[in-house]
């Protein structure tokens, strides 16, 4: 158990811990929250002893052990990526090294009478167990999987970790840390460099880890997922609740509006009270109740209401020009960097006013899409084009950092303001929380969160008909990411977003391109529908395996009505292809009767050849619609 005792921290005048006296036991699961600034990081860095408090105690009981993973940091590292994770069994090295000598003097002891030879054979005995429960010979292949489950492939385990980026290097630390097994596992934002895969993994790792776990997280969904308690941390004090964080959004807020309803009340009665002090103050025969009234002012205990930040972001996007039907159309499209073949043969068609996710793991091709479309990448294979009319947004994974350092908030967005929008400058990044002193400060010491609001700003001067987005919410809390979400759900162009953040889609598109293994697969529907179908085709490939194990067993008639269902099941998908195919042609074809239909409603005489063709296209949709519905029976049955 951690213990934590009259906890006090001061940061810039400012309590960010006031007596905060709470307990982590060795099972937990806790998720901390509060508004930025409210003191999480701090929290975890005072409880590994990274930072020490001002005032009371931190009491971790004897031989447990913590271990911290921060946002961000700079790994020093020369090894190969399988090299450095198999340095966090360091510990278990030297109670391999323990058990050696111990069975040495063992081997030499003959007093096997003597209490020293017991204790011997009993701590010979705890370091045996304690190297089962560590794996013991199993070290490389627990390293292996921790790696796998994080998103690397075997091709990376040789290759050393400095090649890779930032945000590989973190997760080589994060599974460091986890092969470590601490009994007290502290994670500040862990999933802000992993992919929707990876996170997934991250939280079946967890839920079955054997010590206790305190996150500090953005991501609703894992929260939730995850944790069984959590912790607000507000103006230097902790509510703690038994839930995970979405009841506790309701709990907090019944809170809160109980709190000002006893405040409500104290205030009515505390002007009661005045008041009849104020009357009878002078008159003697009422002298005793006034005393007694002024004394029960003075004992009353003031309620407080806790402090709540009522800042927020707040914007919408200006309305999308027009454009033509077709935003963006690709056919036979390659990328590969040298041998690399990131995907190929990729046909894409995106029409005006969807909004589309890109998912899939990290390294499979969706930066690189969205880079094609934007035009910051040229030399593709096959064709692209953007249609007629369109005007590109693009907020790039990496936006804040391509923000120049040297230049002022005010010069950054002054820079490309232009026309009516240059005098409403200051309105617009008081919009995104820079007040009046923080537009002259440099960008070089902004925070990663502020960096990323001012790129959402520049996003606003230019108006477009597609946005394409690259990891938005990085760096964003969860009340900016909902208001972001919201200006996006009222946004009337068309939309490409890149995201990890299961919360963020969820609701927000509502058809999603998968890139795996080379290729790039549509999917119509809701991110969750989509990782419920991955779910489900997880485990019944898990059943497939095992069946195919029995079938090679079985005879040879066995066999055959094996390659049978195959064969069924192949047909089943080319089926399902052809509905999608026909789903396609009806939209073209219901958009070219609507253009017609409204050309029909202005009341003038068309030619005889526009009746003619209007009448073709109904043919042809009513055509369609039935080659659709045989489809469909077909794949079902």
């Amino acid at each position: 158990m951690i213990s934590v005792n009259n906890l006090s921290v001061q940061f810039t005048g400012t309590n960010l811990f006031d007596n905060v006296t709470f307990n982590i036991a060795d099972h937990d699961r806790i998720g901390l929250v509060g508004m930025n600034g409210a003191g999480k990081s701090t929290l975890l860095k005072i409880l590994c002893g990274w930072q020490e408090p001002e005032s009371g105690s931190i009491v971790i009981a004897s031989g447990q052990t913590v271990g911290y993973l921060p946002q961000e940091m700079v790994p020093d590292t020369v090894g190969t990526v399988i090299e450095e994770a198999l340095t966090a069994f360091s510990q278990l090295d030297e109670l391999e090294q323990e058990q050696e000598r111990l069975s040495l003097a063992i081997a030499e002891r003959t007093d096997y009478e003597s209490a020293d030879y017991t204790r011997l054979l009993e701590r010979h005995h705890e370091v045996t167990e304690h190297i089962a429960i560590l794996g013991g010979s199993r070290r490389r292949e627990q390293a292996e999987k921790v790696l796998l489950g994080l998103g690397f492939q075997h091709s990376d385990f040789d290759r050393p970790v400095a090649v890779f980026s930032g945000g590989w290097q973190m997760r080589v630390e994060l599974a460091k840390l986890l092969l470590r097994r601490p009994d007290f596992l502290l994670l500040d934002e862990p999933t802000n460099h992993l992919d929707i895969v990876s996170i997934q993994w991250l939280e079946g790792y967890l839920s079955s880890y054997p010590g206790a776990v305190v996150l500090v997280s953005h991501d609703r969904t894992f929260l939730d997922n995850i944790t069984r308690r959590t912790i607000e941390i507000t103006a230097g004090r902790i509510y703690d609740y038994k839930c995970p964080y979405s009841e506790y959004v309701v709990q907090m807020q019944e809170r809160r509006a109980s709190q000002m309803a006893q405040l409500t009340n104290q205030q009515r009665q505390v002007a009661q009270i005045e008041a009849f002090i104020e009357r009878f103050r002078y008159k003697a025969t009422k002298a005793k109740q006034v005393q007694s009234r002024v004394k029960m002012l003075e004992r009353m205990e003031k309620i407080s209401i806790d402090e709540v930040s009522t800042e927020s972001i707040h914007f919408q996007f200006p309305p999308a020009p027009h454009s033509g039907k077709i935003v963006v159309e690709a056919q036979h499209l390659g990328k590969a960097y040298g041998e690399k073949q990131v995907f190929d043969n990729v046909d894409f068609l995106l029409t005006a006013g969807r909004k589309v996710a890109f998912v899939g793991r990290n390294g499979e091709g969706k930066s690189t899409m969205a880079k094609v479309i934007v035009g910051d990448i040229n030399d593709y294979t096959g064709t692209f084009r953007l249609g007629a009319g369109v005007c590109v947004g693009y907020y790039a994974q990496n936006q804040a950092a391509m923000l120049n350092l040297d230049k002022t908030v005010f010069e950054t967005i002054d820079d490309i303001a232009q026309g009516d929008i240059r005098p409403k400058i200051r309105n617009i990044l008081g919009s995104f929380l820079f007040s009046d002193d923080d537009i002259d400060k440099k960008v070089k010491v902004l925070s990663g969160g502020e960096k990323a609001r001012l790129a959402l700003a520049k996003l606003l001067l230019t108006p477009s008909n597609l946005l394409v987005l690259d990891e938005p919410t990085n760096h964003l809390d969860m009340n900016s990411k909902d208001i972001l979400k919201n200006a996006l759900l009222q946004y009337s162009g068309t939309l490409i977003v890149v995201s990890h953040d299961r919360d963020f889609l969820s609701g927000l598109t509502d058809e999603l391109y998968e890139f795996r293994d080379g290729a790039v697969h549509e999917f119509k529907g809701d991110i969750m529908e989509f990782l419920e179908l991955q779910n489900n085709q997880s485990i019944q490939n898990n059943q497939n395996t095992q069946n195919n194990q029995n079938i090679q067993k079985e005879t040879s008639a066995s066999k055959a009505a094996y390659e049978q269902s195959k064969e069924r099941e192949r047909e089943r998908r080319k089926l399902q292809n052809v509905v999608k195919q026909k789903e396609q042609e009806i939209e073209l074809l219901e958009a070219s009767i609507a253009a017609k239909d409204e050309i029909l409603a202005t009341g003038e005489a068309q030619s005889p050849e526009f009746y003619k063709e209007y009448q073709s296209l109904k043919t042809q949709l009513e055509q369609k619609m039935s080659e659709w519905e045989d489809a469909v029976i077909a794949a079902e049955q």
